[in-house]
């Protein structure tokens, strides 16, 4: 019992890891489902014990609530950080029309590069720094700060 379980670990790690290697987000999020799932399974097979539910008055062995809160907290957890990404990979899907993680990284070295661009000009939305450093201490020096 205990081999099948190492190798349900076994093979859901190395699954999560293959498609964490790979350049897609989605296959990237479901690696990092899948590596979850391997701790989750790891975890409860860890403190694997037969026995009754531990209800008052104990008899016997019972098997260890402590162990089963903690996955299924962890489960919940994972469920909801699981939506966080889907979503975030939607919006980012949504603006740069690509999932891929090499066009993605083009992507932002163009809008740094872009960036750059318009603070060193004084592009849309600077303003010089003549203008705002009096304008601070002007306020300082009427509110009285």
């Amino acid at each position: 019992m205990t081999f099948i379980f190492a190798a349900g670990v076994a093979i859901l790690f190395g699954a999560g890891a293959y498609l964490v290697l790979k350049r897609d987000l989605i296959r990237l999020i479901a690696g990092m489902v899948l590596i979850g799932n391997a701790a989750n399974l790891f975890i409860m097979s860890a403190a694997l014990r037969r026995g009754s539910a531990a209800v008052l008055p104990f008899s016997g062995t019972f098997s260890d609530p402590m162990v089963q809160s903690m996955t299924l907290t962890a489960i919940v957890i994972s469920f909801s950080t699981t939506a966080l990404m889907l979503a975030l990979t939607y919006r980012v899907y949504s603006s740069h029309d690509s999932m891929d993680l090499t066009q993605l990284a083009l992507a932002e070295e163009a809008q740094s590069e872009q960036d750059e661009q318009d603070i060193g000009a004084g592009g849309p939305g600077a303003v010089p720094a003549d203008e705002w450093v009096p304008a601070l201490s002007g306020v300082r020096q009427e509110g009285g700060v």
